[in-house]
C-alpha cells in the first residue's frame, strides 16, 4: 500500500480539524454513539444522511493519494473506521465492516465517474472510448497504479496543453546535446513529466521510439529524478543503502541454505570473503537473491569476456531486459563497460557498477511503466517491496517467506 495512504488510514476520519456546522454535528453524533457503545454496547445505526457524510469524508481522504484502491486497502479502511468509531461496527458482519466496505467501493466508483467527466487523466484513460477496437469491455486493459506510484498519470501543468508541451519536448532534443546544461534539462523534464507519462501509460511505445523522442530521460540523474516524480521517493540512495541494511541478514540466510542451491550460493558469495569492495559485495548479494528465489541470475545479468563484437551485439539484440557486463580479457578483470538493455536496445552504458545498474534498471521499470519479466518476477518483487518498501504489504508466498526470515 502507498505509505502516504497508510498514514491517512491510521488517522482515518478525524473530524477535529473541521469547523463546519455539518462536521461538528457529525462529530457530535459519533462521539455520542461511541460513548453509548462504551457504556452499554449499543451500536449506532446511522441514518442515510449520516452514512453518506461519513463515506464522503472517507473518499475525500483517500483520493488525495489514489483513486484506485485494492481490496486489501478497502479492508484496511474498514478496520480503521470501526477501530476509531466502534459504534459503527455492523452486527451480523464477520468483519464488522462488510457493509461499509461495499458502500465505500460504490462511493469511490461514483467519484471516479465525476473525475472522468472533469477530464482527470488517470481515470479517463480507462474509459470505454480509449479501449482498442473490438475490446468494449469496461474491465479490459485497465491502467492503474500497481507498484505504489503516487503520480501514475498526472494532469498537465496549469496553462499547458499538448501543443505547448510538445514544443518543449522538441526543444529538449537539442538541449540534450549541449554541455553543462543539466539545470535546463531538469526544468524542462519536470515541466513535461505529465505529457511523458500520458505517452508511456496510454500508448505503451516501443523503447527505441520512446528513447528517440525523450533521449534526456536515459541518464542516471534523470532516471533518479523521474522515479522521484512518480513515487516521491529517492531511487539510487535508498536502493543502495537499503541493500546494505539487509546484506548481513541475507548472508546468514544464504549460508544456511543447503542442497544444490546452497552450493550455488556459496560460489556466488565467495568473492566477498576475498575482497571487501562494497560494489562487488552488492553485486554478489543481488545475484544470490536471484538464486535463493530459484531464478537464474544470468537472466538479469550477462557477462561477456573476450568475446567478439558481433557475438555480443547478437546476444544483446536477443535480450528483452537485463544488464550486461563487458570484460575484454579475463573474468577477474574490472569491467570495461556496464550497461542496460531493453527490447534489444542498449539504453544506458558506462555505469560504474552492477548495483548502480540494477537500481537504474529498476527505475526504468517505473519510468517506462514496464511489467516485470516472468523469469525475474521474484527478484524485482524483492527489490520493490523489501528493499525499496513500495507496496510492501502484499507479497507472494515465496517473497513473504524470505521477508519473514529476514526479520526473525
Amino acid at each position: 500500500m502507498n505509505p502516504h495512504l497508510c498514514l491517512v488510514l491510521t488517522q482515518i476520519y478525524s473530524l477535529h480539524q473541521s469547523q463546519s456546522h455539518r462536521h461538528q454535528a457529525l462529530e457530535l453524533k459519533l462521539h455520542q454513539g461511541n460513548a453509548a457503545y462504551k457504556e452499554n454496547g449499543t451500536l449506532l445505526i446511522p441514518d442515510p444522511k449520516l452514512k453518506s457524510n461519513i463515506l464522503d469524508g472517507l473518499v475525500q481522504e483517500i483520493v488525495t493519494f489514489k483513486v484506485y484502491v485494492t481490496d486489501k486497502e478497502f479492508n484496511t479502511v474498514g478496520e480503521a473506521l470501526i477501530s476509531k468509531h466502534p459504534c459503527l461496527t455492523e452486527k451480523g458482519s464477520l468483519t464488522g465492516f462488510a457493509g461499509w466496505k461495499a458502500s465505500l467501493k460504490n462511493k469511490l466508483a461514483i467519484y471516479r465517474t465525476h473525475l472522468r467527466k472533469l477530464g482527470c487523466p488517470e481515470v479517463t484513460i480507462n474509459s470505454l472510448k480509449h479501449k482498442p477496437e473490438g475490446k468494449s469491455s469496461a474491465a479490459f486493459g485497465i491502467k492503474k497504479p500497481r507498484r505504489s506510484e503516487v503520480n501514475y498519470c498526472p494532469s498537465y501543468p496549469a496553462g499547458e496543453s499538448v501543443k505547448s508541451l510538445e514544443s518543449v519536448r522538441v526543444e529538449l532534443l537539442s538541449d540534450v546535446k549541449k554541455k553543462n546544461n543539466r539545470e535546463v534539462l531538469r526544468m524542462k523534464m519536470e515541466k513535461t513529466f505529465a505529457y511523458r507519462r500520458h505517452e508511456v501509460v496510454r500508448d505503451t511505445p516501443m523503447i527505441q521510439d520512446f528513447q528517440a523522442r525523450w533521449p534526456a530521460l536515459f541518464d542516471v540523474s534523470e532516471i533518479n529524478a523521474e522515479f522521484k516524480r512518480i513515487t516521491t521517493m529517492p531511487l539510487q540512495s535508498r536502493f543502495l543503502s537499503q541493500l546494505d541494511v539487509h546484506s548481513e541478514k541475507l548472508m546468514v540466510l544464504f549460508k544456511k541454505r543447503g542442497g544444490q542451491i546452497g552450493k550455488h550460493l556459496e560460489s556466488i558469495i565467495a568473492p566477498m570473503a576475498q575482497n571487501d569492495d562494497v560494489d562487488l559485495g552488492r553485486e554478489c548479494i543481488i545475484k544470490a537473491i536471484c538464486v535463493y528465489l530459484n531464478e537464474d541470475p544470468e537472466n538479469l545479468l550477462r557477462e561477456y569476456v573476450a568475446a567478439d563484437e558481433a557475438l555480443i551485439q547478437g546476444s544483446i539484440e536477443e535480450t528483452t531486459l537485463g544488464i550486461y557486463v563487458l570484460k575484454k580479457r579475463d573474468a577477474s578483470d574490472k569491467p570495461d563497460d556496464i550497461g542496460i538493455v531493453l527490447e534489444g536496445q542498449v539504453v544506458l552504458q558506462e555505469l560504474d557498477n552492477v548495483a548502480l545498474a540494477s537500481a537504474m534498471l529498476f527505475g526504468l521499470m517505473y519510468s517506462l511503466n514496464l511489467n516485470y519479466p516472468p523469469e525475474l518476477k521474484y527478484i524485482f518483487e524483492v527489490l520493490q517491496k523489501v528493499v525499496m518498501e513500495l507496496e510492501g504489504n502484499t507479497l507472494s508466498k515465496k517473497v513473504q517467506v524470505l521477508k519473514n526470515r529476514l526479520y526473525q
